[in-house]
């Protein structure tokens, strides 16, 4: 009897769970939203990936870091010579017999006395030191996986030892923290690899990698990789799980400015071929903010990524036509926008069309095989695809836009392609206006709009009311910002995405910019998650967006909440209103989203009237609260979301504390 009534029991549990997880009719008088609303936008700025969410521990690895760069930046930076035990050698730049063109430059060791002076406390040989990005944090007793391709110059096998260390300070011998030995014998380039596990937690460790015997070895592409990494596809874990924590929908990259080389020109223009493949044959570049891009975190990494954390991948291509900031022309009138000639477009093209066979194409194709080489013999399903990125709206990018569009829609009718309203999307503004006007006259499905612009901005403008509502082709929002980090801005952020939820049927996509910004190589601020070493520093908008993004849905219904002193029949504040609500359905998961800005100093009385979606199960309630210019930084983080259980009726009033945001979460 009693196992009966297990079984029974069982059968009904999952009946209900079928039951609870059928999809619900929406009740009348939603609106459609685009459940692709809420996404993400990665540019690699403020050492976003090398540094950031690619876990490399090492910096420099390849020895390709040059005055092209930065200045005073070189093959040797973030690398020093060190000769414990009074070894005594030299280190020499080398480019001959690379170990691949695209990674030209080497290192090689001459060890002049290593063993035969004196042993220091078990420290000898000549080598090499890396410091990793202001230190490499490790962890006792977890693993950590070394490579490095070496190649013995002449003579006999040479032995080589791999440590990691606690550096103890001048004069005074490393704390060793683990270490490995390896026998180079071969003289082309081979590739070791070894795991080490630190006996202790250190913050500020370093690798060296140092030569016992005489003679001289080649070094080049060293690595140090968290074994623990998001998923093991090596990146970082903490840092991939903020991303995954704001559930984004979609994934915009690798920029931004980016894209096209910034102001640098087309030598410099990130072309996606050269990001692919095994990691020491990519070719690195200099990043337009500054610094250098190892390409370890490539195309393959981009859409892993994605499939990851169920994002649609939404790559950007360059269009053949360069950034108006090239050569310093800034605030010029084109002269500094520099195009391709017409006869060399159809390579363009065909990066864009060998990028989508790339993705989606089985493995008997060219680019299919390359992905499956790689390790992901299934299609990714790339839907969007990006080309351009804040172009100014010339003659010349429109002719080469509407040749590279025409061809791909062309082959690839099935992809959605996003164009560019160029910089400064805001009604009035010219590249604006041109770029709506190309949009309309090819049939564009989406056009990309980016601002950034004070909290006052945010609360006061309602830009998509005004959009004639007859356009075919949609809004992507996928540059915005506040400009600041306090919460008053992250409020306003908050009011103006209901906003946009409102117009749902003119906007499909949005994503905050920038994402990532590592502590002490920050080029932009504010960011949305901030970072060092050890932990991420999530911002007051990083909680608002979080928010959006949990409550995604299918529907949208305006006329479900009314303010306390608005006048009657009236859903919608006025425009310089600073509160506002939108009520979210989604009826795949049966959940029912009321949000509720309150971006005043004043409380405020909100009248819900939900009787239409029938019975709730539960509710939970989330509030974002606190004074208007708090904000959380790298020594504190006073505002946090909390949330409570809530006891949710079909006619429910709540009151709305001052300078707060309130997410009501409801199972149907």
């Amino acid at each position: 009897m009693k196992r009966f009534l297990i079984a029974a029991v069982l059968v009904l549990t999952a009946l209900m769970n079928s039951v609870a997880a059928q999809p619900m009719k929406a009740p009348k008088g939603g609106k459609p939203i685009s459940d692709d609303l809420l996404g993400i936008f990665f540019e690699d700025i403020s050492h976003a990936a090398d540094g950031g969410i690619y876990a490399e521990l090492l910096q420099n690895g390849s020895f390709e870091y040059n005055p092209t760069e930065r200045d005073g930046w070189g093959p040797g930076t973030a690398w020093k010579l060190v000769r414990p035990g009074h070894s005594l050698g030299r280190m020499e730049l080398r480019m001959d017999q690379p170990l691949h063109p695209n990674n030209p430059t080497y290192m090689r060791l001459y060890v002049e006395r290593a063993k035969e002076y004196y042993d220091y406390n078990g420290w000898t040989g000549i080598g090499l030191q890396n410091d990793g990005f202001d230190g490499i944090s490790v962890k006792g007793g977890q693993k950590y996986d070394f490579s490095a391709f070496l190649r013995n110059v002449e003579g006999e096998a040479k032995q080589v030892r791999i440590a990691l260390v606690e550096p103890q300070g001048w004069g005074k011998d490393p704390k060793l923290l683990a270490e490995a030995k390896v026998n180079v014998a071969n003289q082309n380039w081979q590739e070791f690899k070894a795991v080490l596990m630190p006996t202790a937690d250190c913050k500020t460790a370093a690798l060296q990698i140092l030569v016992l015997t005489k003679g001289a070895v080649d070094i080049d592409h060293l690595s140090l990789m968290p074994q623990d990494t998001y998923k093991g596809h090596g990146l970082r874990k903490d840092l991939i799980q903020a991303l995954a924590d704001l559930k984004p929908r979609f994934m915009r990259f690798p920029g931004g400015c980016v894209v096209h080389g910034g102001g640098d020109g087309f030598w410099n223009t990130y072309r996606w071929k050269t990001t692919i493949g095994p990691r020491h044959e990519r070719r690195p570049l200099k990043n337009t903010w500054g610094y250098h891009q190892s390409m370890g975190l490539g195309y393959y990494e981009y859409f892993q990524l994605c499939e990851d954390l169920g994002m649609a991948p939404v790559p950007i291509l360059p269009c053949g036509v360069s950034c108006q900031g090239a050569n310093g022309g800034w605030g010029m009138k084109g002269q500094a926008q520099d195009v391709v000639p017409m006869s060399e477009m159809d390579e363009w093209v065909q990066d864009a069309l060998d990028l989508i066979e790339w993705a989606n194409g089985d493995v008997t194709t060219t680019w299919g095989k390359k992905r499956a080489e790689q390790g992901h013999p299934e299609p990714f399903g790339l839907k969007y695809l990006g080309l351009g990125n804040e172009e100014r709206i010339s003659p010349e990018f429109c002719e080469r836009f509407k040749y590279i569009y025409e061809r791909v829609t062309k082959a690839h009718p099935e992809i959605v392609i996003v164009g560019t309203a160029g910089p400064g999307s805001h009604p009035g503004n010219s590249d604006l206006d041109n770029g709506w006007k190309l949009a309309e006259e090819i049939g564009l499905p989406i056009i990309d709009e980016h601002y950034y612009e004070p909290a006052s901005y945010f609360l006061s403008s309602r830009q998509y009311d005004s959009y004639p509502r007859d356009r075919k082709t949609k809004v992507y929002l996928g540059e915005y910002a506040g400009k600041d980090s306090k919460l008053l801005t992250a409020l306003a952020e908050g009011l103006y995405l209901l906003h946009v939820e409102r117009n749902a049927d003119i906007v499909c996509m949005t994503s905050y910019a920038p994402l990532f910004a590592r502590k002490g190589a920050t080029n932009w601020n504010p960011d949305l998650i901030y970072f060092d070493n050890e932990r991420p520093f999530l911002t007051c908008s990083y909680y608002v967006q979080q928010m959006f993004g949990q409550s995604s849905g299918q529907y949208y219904y305006g006329d479900c909440v009314r303010f306390e002193g608005d006048k009657a029949g009236v859903l919608q504040p006025e425009k310089d209103s600073h509160y506002g609500q939108s009520v979210v359905l989604n009826v795949k998961t049966r959940r029912l989203y009321v949000k509720l800005c309150n971006a005043t100093a004043e409380t405020k009385l909100a009248h819900l009237d939900l009787r239409r979606f029938g019975k709730a199960k539960w509710a939970n309630k989330t509030v974002l609260t606190g004074a208007p210019d708090a904000e959380n930084n790298y020594d504190q983080q006073p505002i946090v979301p909390v949330q409570q259980a809530f006891n949710i009726q079909p006619r429910t009033d709540i009151t709305l504390s001052p300078y707060s945001f309130t997410m009501i979460e409801i199972e149907l």
